[in-house]
């Protein structure tokens, strides 16, 4: 078992090794495997990928992402300017329905509407992501489906055995109420986590998914 000492050293060593990220101003803190970065990163990609490098460290249960996006003059867009920017690149991406919308303020970027998948709406996300003068991003776009979820435990289950991700003595178990997925146990790593979640937004009627998985390490 990993030391709070050895998964703080080994957070800032993945940090460093990333070339993605400028760790200069990111300070690593740890308590029993929850990891929290705090300081400022100077683009919201930079932001995502911090948390992605802190989450492959072994040890490392859970990330609170405190990073600032503290943007260079150089990638400062006014709120007009970001706000269509936004609008064409959602309009370009084939998967993001027309129903959803962004409007920006001083680099914070709203989106909003319906769709009627949880990963349409990850898309639209991901897409705003990369933009110029994007420092972060408040996901408002609602999930709305008229397909009941009545089967959608099995099929969530069963896709979580073709992705062969999970051990076959795992605990997870899945359940579905009112179009809401939610999924519990224990799994080892992030890539049994992060399997387990996108194969429940994938289930058709799925207009919601609680995470209540615990990651050993």
């Amino acid at each position: 078992m990993a030391t709070t000492k050895d998964i703080r050293d080994s957070v800032k060593a993945e940090l460093s090794f990333d070339p993605l990220v400028d760790e200069s101003s990111i300070t690593v803190k740890n308590m029993n495997g929850e990891v929290a970065l705090n300081g400022t990163v100077p683009s919201y990609p930079q932001y995502r990928e911090a948390a992605a490098a802190a989450r492959r460290v072994q040890g490392v249960t859970r990330v609170h992402n405190h990073l600032m996006v503290v943007l260079p003059a150089s990638d400062y867009r006014d709120d007009p300017m970001l706000t269509t920017a936004a609008n064409n690149a959602l309009a370009l991406n084939v998967t993001v329905p027309s129903s959803v919308e962004a409007s920006a303020s001083d680099g914070n970027v709203w989106l909003t509407g319906t769709v009627s998948y949880g990963f349409q709406r990850a898309n639209a996300e991901q897409t705003i992501a990369g933009l110029t003068g994007a420092r972060n991003i408040t996901n408002d776009i609602e999930i709305f489906s008229d397909v009941e979820a009545a089967d959608v435990t099995i099929l969530v289950q069963g896709a979580l055995d073709r992705y062969a991700l999970i051990s076959d003595d795992t605990d997870v178990a899945v359940d579905a109420s009112n179009g809401t997925i939610t999924l519990t146990g224990h799994v080892r790593s992030w890539a049994e986590h992060d399997a387990a979640i996108d194969a429940a937004w994938m289930g058709i009627g799925v207009t919601g998914v609680r995470d209540d998985l615990v990651i050993t390490g």
